[in-house]
């Protein structure tokens, strides 16, 4: 992230503004670090779900991530064309696809998650360890997530 010294104080003085600032530099690292394992974000954010929730419905997979139900269709014929994904009829309702993981994206799942902390390692390394867990408890506490 550069600096932009001409960006007025009452600008950079903005906790939202900041956020968005570190949050941009975020992605890149991340999206920089995935892009060597042959990942995109949202896809990573995806099989991450899927490992946790699976086999899960196609449609409560979108639920769980926010992600649009069409956005959803794209990243899952992306994951399943790479050998990550399989969709198969849901048990419970055969008009539903489940979403499961293949061996071969559990093994994905575990490179870019160690690429994705590497990197948030990277994008924390100005804070001591203290730092960090005050840090991550005061994003979870504005931004509502536990």
């Amino acid at each position: 992230m550069t600096e932009n010294p001409s960006a007025p104080s009452r600008i950079r003085d903005l906790p939202s503004w900041l956020l968005g600032r570190a949050a941009a530099r975020g992605r890149g690292l991340v999206s920089a670090a995935l892009a060597q394992h042959d990942m995109r974000m949202w896809h990573h954010v995806v099989l991450a779900a899927v490992a946790d929730l699976g086999p899960v419905a196609q449609a409560e997979l979108g639920r769980a991530v926010s992600l649009d139900p069409k956005d959803m269709v794209g990243v899952l014929n992306d994951l399943q064309a790479a050998g990550l994904v399989v969709r198969t009829p849901d048990p419970a309702d055969r008009r539903k696809n489940a979403v499961s993981l293949t061996p071969e994206g559990a093994q994905r799942l575990e490179e870019c998650t160690a690429a994705g902390k590497r990197a948030n390692d990277e994008l924390l390394a100005p804070l001591s360890a203290a730092e960090r867990k005050q840090f991550l408890e005061m994003l979870r506490r504005i931004s509502g997530v536990r």
